[in-house]
């Protein structure tokens, strides 16, 4: 069994790409410093995030690039033999979806386009319609984008998939309406951490989590990158500033670990929850 590293990075991003490009660049020399394989940027980290999620307005929306732009090359020449993964507003079509990308020296390794949305991000990006697991260098992950991870079929479809590790790129908020006076007791922050250990202990996985972190317009971001393993233990994490979370896991051999009593995909009863598209076992059937 081999132990790699893996790093989810807390970071403020803002709309201009050719600073949100050098943000990248640091971080990922940051990242390489400390050996890591794997490394998970924020949502939005190519131009930022909404500023307005009541009403956001047409003319303060993040830049859009396109999935196979220069920016994206870029970041790929970046990468280099990192396998990095983050958020973007892609424009394909005439039509913006919240996205996230997978790249490695080699080019684009896996994409995603963000499904389940918040009412306000209905109204500048359209929804994505797939869930899939991919492979890497690193082995098969899937890609979910902040609220995504509050809906556990998208975990557990990939999953099922094969995904090993779910890298979840957030650009996710503080409460907008109970808003704490100290960011780390908010409420949604207490939810983003809550879903990144169920996730990953709900389907035995290891969750590297990442979140932006200042602020967007009325929008303050908390930050709370982390790395959690198939128990759902949080091995590493940031807090409300900027940083990297990095943790050396034997991915595949804490996953059989985990498994190895109760492996709770295998041991579901698709048949009786009364849904087709909950129906497939881990072995295909």
């Amino acid at each position: 069994m081999t132990a790699i590293r893996l790093a989810a990075a807390a970071a403020h991003f803002g709309r201009d790409l050719d600073r949100s490009l050098d943000r990248i660049g640091s971080i990922i020399e940051a990242a390489r410093r400390e050996g890591a394989a794997l490394l998970v940027l924020p949502g939005g980290a190519l131009g930022g995030y909404l500023a307005d999620l009541r009403s956001p307005a047409p003319d303060a929306r993040p830049p859009a690039v396109a999935a196979d732009g220069p920016e994206i090359r870029r970041v790929a020449a970046l990468a280099g033999e990192l396998v990095v993964c983050l958020g973007y507003t892609e424009l394909a079509d005439g039509q913006r979806w919240n996205s996230a990308v997978c790249v490695h020296g080699d080019g684009v390794l896996g994409r995603y386009r963000k499904v389940h949305q918040p009412p306000g991000e209905a109204l500048v990006y359209a929804a994505g319609d797939r869930l899939a697991a991919f492979d890497t260098p690193i082995g098969r992950l899937g890609l979910l984008v902040d609220y995504d991870k509050t809906f556990p079929e998208a975990a557990r479809t990939l999953a099922l998939d094969g995904a090993r590790v779910v890298a979840c790129v957030s650009a996710w908020p503080a409460s907008l309406t109970r808003r704490a006076e100290r960011l780390t007791q908010d409420r949604q922050a207490r939810l983003f951490d809550l879903y990144d250990c169920a996730r990953a202990a709900e389907n035995q996985i290891v969750w590297a989590s990442s979140n932006q972190t200042g602020t967007t317009g009325g929008l303050a971001f908390f930050g709370q990158a982390k790395i959690v393993g198939p128990g759902g233990d949080v091995l590493a994490r940031t807090w409300t500033k900027g940083g990297l979370a990095v943790a050396e896991v034997d991915v595949a051999g804490e996953i059989d670990r985990a498994r190895r009593v109760l492996y709770h995909l295998a041991e579901r009863r698709p048949e009786l929850y009364g849904h087709p598209e909950l129906s497939a076992r881990p072995d295909g059937r």
